[in-house]
């Protein structure tokens, strides 16, 4: 069963109705969307039980009016919809290989074997079922993007004066907002007077709270830190930045929707023939003289050897094998379709902070300056001292490292949030402040941060995104996979992606990116005929996960949109599973062919004997079901450990 179900399962629409530009508040928790909600799932349920209770009374050889009305549900539950759905492409001049199983189906009820029937009755009922559930996941996570931005903003009057609480889709261009310390933006915009620092990785990626002043363009939906802000709205808040993204998201989800395996590509034409096939074989027998009796189970034993579901057994074995084993190793892949479309990229493209980074700061140098008389550890205690009250990301790096090595911290008197700067506090009797130094603070190799007390330097401390351990090594296999260098696609700034860019070997760098910004840089890429994978792991990732050829993020700090986004999840955050298992679809792909080989032959000739010769349908069904134990085992075989290890190797 589970063979069709991810095969059909694979073909997920993934166009989404817009939600509306009325977000809830950004602490209500995300809803899920639950299987059984879904009536698709409830009709496959039903379907199912009616099933497992009739198998065991027909196998036992019971009486047929005790499991008989049971199969009889099953078929009416798990059958409806696919055939009504085939029923509506055939109005539209399309033949569903849907209602081609569901014909086969009824078929294989009406001589006699109505358990074969039943059985491939509840594999499309179960495949609807997984299918609506990965929709509306996918939906629930671009409703879930929009609670990030808040449901009401305080709008200042034109004097400045008066302030007022309004939802922010009543926001319009010109309007002042007043962001209070710890609040979200309610729209973009610019900032006029305050100073502050804004949480934005939702949209740029930023591993780093960035200082804001006048003139600083804000996002809507990221978060404000300690310092008071006067916003001017610059535009629509159905046009902010989040907004953009979710429209993002479902364009380029439409623009790669529908996705097939080869073999659906197919099935179409295929289809089509054996259906005119079939009615030859009845009706010409029929013309010529012959029984009904003769006539139609030579029909039945040839739609059913000939049938498509051979074919597509046989492509399915390798591919969901691939799946399983991906899966041991912390890559879960969704779907067929999806392990497919792995093994044909020929271009790859990285995001760079939560995947080749880690996405958080560390203390990484520690310099007293000559004079103060101070060491590396009594500099670190003292500014560790200094932010322990502090809540800003850089803070917490710095206790953290004072901690590991097993530093006292000092009491803190006189603590002092000093917005977009740092802070302050007293401490033994000495005033020391912690801030950025120089012009924000920005290096190549990450953010310096100055120590001073009595107003009078005495070390810095530097700051950076760790580069994940296995980068370099996952950035040249993926070289040699693919066949060209990946490509670093950033919002971060120029100077610390080129850092990383020469940490990992990557020559093309494209910093300061928006969402936006790296949809086109993927389009870029593939506009020269290349099938691109992309690697990420933020919102600000998830357009460009769908525009690609094939998306991977990161799963252990991966957000809501960008896992469901994505074609396969990095479990574990091992960068260098991600070659491996391009590797392995590149393998699954090849039994693939060598199974369709297979599996055409032994149609061919069964066909051929029932045409030709007089093939009993037992005889048939044996015939058809061994070749698809043969392909099945062959397909079985990259779920031995072997078969990763070679994808591993270099």
């Amino acid at each position: 069963m589970s063979l069709h179900v991810f095969l059909y399962g694979g073909r997920v629409s993934t166009a989404l109705a817009p939600p509306p530009v009325r977000p809830s508040a950004p602490s209500a928790p995300r809803r899920r969307t639950r299987l059984l909600a879904l009536p698709e799932a409830r009709w496959a349920l039903a379907s199912t039980l009616a099933f497992v209770l009739a198998l065991p009374l027909d196998l036992s050889g019971t009486p047929a009016w005790l499991y008989g009305p049971l199969y009889v549900i099953a078929y009416a539950a798990g059958g409806w919809e696919p055939a009504l759905e085939g029923l509506r492409a055939l109005r539209e001049r399309t033949l569903d290989v849907d209602l081609l199983m569901i014909v086969a189906a009824l078929g294989a009820a009406a001589i006699g074997q109505v358990l074969d029937g039943a059985l491939l009755i509840v594999i499309f009922a179960t495949s609807g079922a997984l299918e609506a559930l990965a929709t509306a996941r996918t939906a629930d996570s671009v409703r879930g993007l929009l609670d990030l931005a808040p449901a009401t903003a305080t709008r200042l009057s034109a004097d400045g004066a008066t302030e007022e609480t309004v939802p922010t889709d009543q926001l319009a261009v010109g309007d002042v907002l007043l962001i209070r310390p710890g609040e979200r933006v309610g729209a973009d915009g610019r900032v006029l007077a305050g100073e502050s620092e804004a949480d934005q990785a939702t949209i740029t990626g930023e591993p780093l709270p960035v200082p804001k002043s006048p003139g600083d363009d804000v996002f809507a939906g990221t978060l404000n830190g300690t310092g008071a802000l006067r916003v001017r709205v610059e535009r629509d808040p159905a046009d902010s930045a989040i907004s953009r993204i979710v429209t993002l998201v479902e364009e380029a989800s439409q623009t790669k929707a529908p996705t097939q395996l080869f073999i659906e590509k197919v099935e179409q034409r295929y289809a089509v023939g054996v259906v005119a096939a079939t009615l030859a074989v009845f009706t010409v027998p029929l013309a010529l003289g012959g029984d009904l009796t003769g006539a139609l189970p030579r029909a039945m034993t040839f739609m059913i050897v000939a049938s498509p579901c051979a074919v597509v057994l046989a492509t399915m074995p390798p591919l969901l094998s691939a799946i399983a084993n991906a899966g041991r190793h912390g890559v879960l892949v969704k779907s067929a379709v999806a392990m497919e479309r792995l093994g044909e990229i020929d271009a790859t493209a990285l995001d760079k902070t939560g995947t080749l980074t880690e996405g958080a700061p560390e203390v990484t140098a520690v310099r007293p300056l000559p004079g103060s008389g101070l060491d590396e550890d009594a500099l670190l205690a003292l500014a560790a001292a200094a932010e322990h009250p502090s809540e800003h990301p850089l803070g917490r790096a710095v206790v953290s490292a004072a901690r590991a090595r097993g530093l006292r911290l000092a009491p803190v008197e006189d603590f002092t949030a000093l917005p977009g700067r740092g802070v302050s506090a007293a401490i033994d009797g000495c005033v020391v402040t912690v801030g950025r130094a120089g012009e924000h603070g920005e290096e190549a190799d990450g953010t310096t941060v100055l120590v001073e007390r009595d107003g009078v330097p005495v070390g810095t401390l530097t700051l950076t995104d760790r580069l994940r351990h296995d980068a370099p090594a996952a950035v040249a296999a993926l070289t040699a996979a693919a066949g060209t260098a990946p490509v670093l696609l950033t919002g971060d700034n120029r100077g610390a992606a080129a850092q990383v860019a020469a940490d990992t070997g990557i020559t093309d760098v494209r910093a300061g990116l928006l969402p936006e910004g790296k949809v086109d840089a993927v389009r870029d890429l593939q506009g020269g005929g290349r099938k691109v994978l992309f690697v990420g792991d933020g919102v600000n990732d998830a357009p460009a996960l769908a525009a690609a050829h094939s998306g991977v993020a990161m799963g252990r700090a991966g957000s809501d949109l960008a896992l469901e986004t994505a074609d396969a999840v990095v479990v574990r955050d091992e960068l260098t599973t991600i070659p491996a298992v391009v590797r392995l679809s590149r393998t699954a792909r090849r039994l693939v062919a060598q199974n369709l080989v297979i599996a055409g032959v032994c149609i061919a000739a069964l066909v051929v004997w029932d045409l030709v010769g007089h093939l009993p349908l037992p005889l048939g069904v044996a015939g058809h079901e061994g070749s698809t134990v043969l392909v099945g085992l062959n397909g079985l075989r990259l779920l031995r450990e072997s078969a990763w290890r070679g994808a591993t190797a270099p």
